[in-house]
């Protein structure tokens, strides 16, 4: 954490101080008046300086990156992470060789490591952030993947005049297959209770 302590003869002009030292800007840091100071008579007599304490605030951004690393380290997978803020979504990207392992089956390992992401970020903070966990473009397959078997389970519910059961899958999965589908001849709705929450086809 970078901090440093700065005077001068009013607070305004300790803290511009501080932040000439640190090289950032008043809406990146917190600070902490340690001494009002004393003006004294005609500025001069008895005056006293101000005194106050300048600290860098956290980018939750940044540490939720910080975060992600110490986390896969732990794996024994050293990842590059790219990071894209959008309003307030954050997607992080993963980038590994052996990227396989973070992604798991189906995609549970990524979706676990994800949840755990959006508990972080959100940890002391003003701002509510949503957050897309993605290793090396997989959400994107992922996605294309669920939309073509939402054509296909719609299609067999239809033909069948049978509910169609598919496997349990997050929120934000969901989600896709029912966009899919809402404007074909089936209808959708999720049944059971998470992590078991599924989609159900009707004909």
């Amino acid at each position: 954490m970078r901090e440093v302590t700065a005077s001068g003869q009013t607070v305004e002009e300790a803290v511009q101080s501080a932040l000439e030292q640190l090289g950032v800007e008043k809406n990146q840091v917190d600070v902490e008046v340690i001494d009002e100071g004393k003006k004294g008579v005609f500025g001069i007599f008895g005056s006293k300086r101000a005194f106050v304490k300048v600290t860098v605030a956290k980018d939750p951004v940044e540490e939720t990156a910080q975060f992600i690393k110490e986390v896969t380290s732990n794996m024994n997978l050293s990842v590059k992470i790219d990071t894209e803020v959008k309003d307030n979504h954050v997607t992080y990207t993963m980038h590994h060789e052996n990227i396989a392992k973070l992604i798991g089956k189906r995609g549970q390992t990524l979706n676990a490591l994800q949840y755990l992401v959006h508990l972080v970020i959100n940890k002391h903070n003003d701002t509510y952030y949503t957050v897309t966990l993605d290793a090396e473009g997989y959400r994107a397959r992922r996605k294309e993947t669920l939309e073509s078997l939402a054509l296909k389970m719609g299609d067999k519910a239809q033909k069948t005049k049978k509910r169609v059961v598919l496997e349990p899958m997050p929120a934000f999965e969901r989600k896709i297959i029912h966009s899919v589908l809402q404007d074909k001849q089936v209808s959708t709705y999720s049944d059971g209770v998470e992590p078991h929450r599924h989609i159900v086809i009707k004909p």
